[in-house]
């Protein structure tokens, strides 16, 4: 998979470039070394000024060709032949045309178009090549112009071409990181329904299991036969709290798992029977035929009830009686209701449950109130849109 770094193109780095730059300098002042032959004192000094500020002209484009011009321009005035140091104003044209702000790099282009004129007419006259007339001026500020806009049209392509990349890495980057938090806030939420879903059996099956566990603690010694039959209870709730991990911990796997498909509206039952069997008074008004609801709002149903019928088994005290209601319509109505201790139960305030079943209707887009009911007792309320 490649990298952030290998979208980049290649190019030279700090240390590369300043060492081109200085290439460039040396080579110009090493032709500068002609006019020293030839004993001009004014070419080679203005060569010399004209090329040095090239190494700063990444840096500090416009400055420098701001500099170059202006010893261009006193050149013209002072030297009445080409020197080699005229080769720096392309190059620093070039430069501000592909370092420096668009409005700089076309004043720059204009300014060379003027410098053309200038030294096309100083080239005439100090080549002594005839009259100055515009027969002989044109082919000199043609060429001298196509150079300057040639060295212009690079720096400007060049400029254009690295703002087009890094805005392609930066448009890559920003899809990177949203990809990145897009799998994080997938991988949470799914996080949060494991855990969810791993709450509501464990804390359901170990409080069936305590309840009759200490039932027949105490039935024991009264009545064997009543302890064999609640440790079946606690044999049968433990092997289905098994069963339910099992397949929790197979979706952290990939293929399948071979374990029992996940619980439905039509499951409640079941719920009531076991807490039935756990020795809570349940009065239930469920549906009598089996009902066709999407998957996660039955899921999401039975979870609900799951938890309250625990929650009762927890808090409500003994002697209890629980209401179940189910009903479906344009909505799935559930509604859990005790007339136990109520606002009176004890609690660590630890507790996930009721976090857990307003999470669970909120992913279907529904509704839980959940507290204590007027008279004693607690309520749980859901509704969830089909």
């Amino acid at each position: 998979m490649p990298t952030r770094m290998d979208r980049h193109p290649w190019r030279l780095g700090p240390r590369g470039q300043r060492w081109l730059d200085r290439l460039l300098v040396g080579g110009l002042l090493l032709l500068a070394l002609g006019h020293v032959v030839a004993g001009q004192l004014g070419s080679t000094v203005f060569s010399v000024l004209e090329v040095v500020p090239l190494l700063w002209r990444r840096r500090h484009a416009w400055p420098v060709f701001l500099a170059v011009a202006a010893l261009s321009a006193a050149q013209a005035f002072v030297v009445d032949e080409p020197t080699v140091g005229q080769l720096a104003f392309p190059v620093a044209v070039y430069s501000v045309a592909r370092w420096a702000p668009r409005w700089q790099g076309v004043t720059a282009l204009l300014v060379g178009y003027a410098g053309a004129f200038v030294a096309a007419v100083r080239w005439i006259l100090g080549f002594g090549a005839g009259e100055l007339t515009a027969g002989n001026l044109s082919p000199y500020v043609v060429s001298i112009g196509a150079i300057v806009t040639a060295a212009w049209a690079l720096g400007f392509a060049a400029q254009s071409r690295e703002n087009y990349v890094a805005s392609l890495v930066a448009r890559a980057e920003q899809a990177e990181r949203m990809a990145e938090r897009e799998v994080e806030l997938a991988a949470r939420d799914e996080r949060s329904r494991i855990a969810r879903e791993m709450h509501d059996v464990v804390a359901h099956g170990l409080s069936v299991i305590v309840i009759q566990a200490d039932g027949a603690r105490y039935a024991a010694a009264k009545d064997p036969d009543v302890a064999v039959g609640t440790l079946e209870t606690i044999s049968t709730t433990g092997r289905e709290a098994l069963t339910e991990m099992r397949r929790l911990l197979g979706l952290l796997r990939d293929g399948d798992t071979g374990v029992a498909p996940q619980p439905g509206l039509d499951d409640v039952r079941h719920l009531v029977d076991e807490a039935r069997a756990a020795g809570t008074r349940v009065e239930a008004d469920l549906p009598s035929a089996p009902v066709d609801v999407p998957d996660g709002v039955g899921l999401a149903a039975y979870r609900i009830v799951q938890e309250a019928l625990t929650n009762v088994r927890k808090h409500a005290g003994p002697g209890a009686t629980v209401q179940v209601r189910v009903a479906v319509g344009r909505e799935v109505e559930v509604e859990v209701r005790d007339d136990g201790r109520g606002a009176a139960a004890d609690s660590d305030g630890h507790g996930l449950g009721l976090v857990g079943m307003r999470e669970r209707a909120a992913v279907h887009g529904g509704t839980l109130e959940a507290g204590p009911v007027t008279g004693g007792g607690f309520a749980v309320s859901a509704r969830l849109p089909l």
